[in-house]
């Protein structure tokens, strides 16, 4: 087995029990966050505007039905409809596995497979916190050497990028992917309204950003080919030093389309294309 199993499951966001103000305000809050109008929310819901009205002042207590309806259009996370649910006096609707659950036998197979399938280039999953659940060969590669205080369990893939002592001082271009990484978890805080998750970027935003260190690597793989060129066109490289190598990667994010658990609403699966035709070759070289 290639696959390293790394933490448990998501953990719960601290707004997760903002029940005591009532469905209308949370509602409200969302739509706002959302911008979007009650007309135009009243409009994709099959409702009326002045039945949201009612609904966000609590004139009106809504359906089951379209309070789901109403949450599935703003877009709120799972975790955050059993949110609205139990403020508007209804049972939670979507339930939250451990990851280890027996009853998640399959999708844990599924996804260690996938992340295997796709060696030896470097794939791993993540919660939503970005605690790493599970990785396989081709990210314990890019690991080594890092020393034991980064690597102590939970391992988080966003302290392992951006700590001083962690992969950092490899990444060529650190300022852009660190701006990179820092803005993605932003738009994420904006989704979710994550507690842990605003520490976690208060944390690592905080981290000192050590030197690079040019010209370690040989010259000869600092170069960057046509199809490395094209590649940077459309998708921001992570450029990373590896035993004396240049090594570039561009980054793709998966999630479960229409979850019904909140752990596995919050599962991604992060996988690094590499950038060039020189990382390919030295990947399956090292794995062979």
């Amino acid at each position: 087995m290639t696959t390293v199993r790394t933490g448990g499951a998501a953990r719960p966001t601290a707004s997760a029990d903002r029940t005591h103000d009532g469905v209308g305000p949370l509602l409200r809050a969302w739509r706002e966050r959302r911008r979007v109008s009650q007309l135009e929310l009243a409009l994709r819901a099959d409702s009326s505007a002045r039945h949201i009205s009612f609904v966000e002042t609590g004139r009106s207590r809504p359906s089951e039905e379209l309070l789901l309806r109403l949450a599935e259009h703003l877009d709120v996370p799972v975790r955050e409809r059993n949110s609205l649910l139990l403020a508007a006096g209804y049972a939670p609707r979507y339930r939250e596995t451990p990851l280890d659950d027996p009853a998640l036998e399959s999708l844990r197979d599924g996804v260690e497979r996938l992340i295997q399938g796709y060696e030896p280039y470097p794939a791993f999953v993540v919660d939503a916190t970005y605690d790493v659940l599970a990785a396989n060969r081709g990210i314990l590669m890019l690991l080594d050497g890092l020393p034991e205080s980064v690597l102590a369990p939970p391992l988080n893939a966003m302290r392992l990028t951006l700590h001083p002592e962690g992969l950092a001082p490899r990444i060529r271009n650190l300022p852009e992917w660190r701006g990179h990484l820092l803005a993605q978890m932003e738009r994420q805080i904006a989704l979710h309204r994550s507690a842990p998750l605003r520490a976690l970027y208060e944390e690592v935003a905080a981290y000192p950003i050590p030197e690079t260190k040019e010209g370690a690597a040989d010259p000869s793989a600092d170069s960057v080919d046509a199809s490395s060129a094209s590649a940077f066109a459309f998708a921001l490289p992570m450029r990373i030093e590896h035993e004396g190598r240049l090594l570039s990667f561009v980054s793709s994010i998966s999630t479960f389309n229409t979850p019904m658990d909140i752990t596995v609403a919050e599962l991604a699966i992060e996988t690094l294309l590499p950038a060039d035709p020189a990382t390919v070759k030295y990947l399956h070289s090292m794995m062979s």
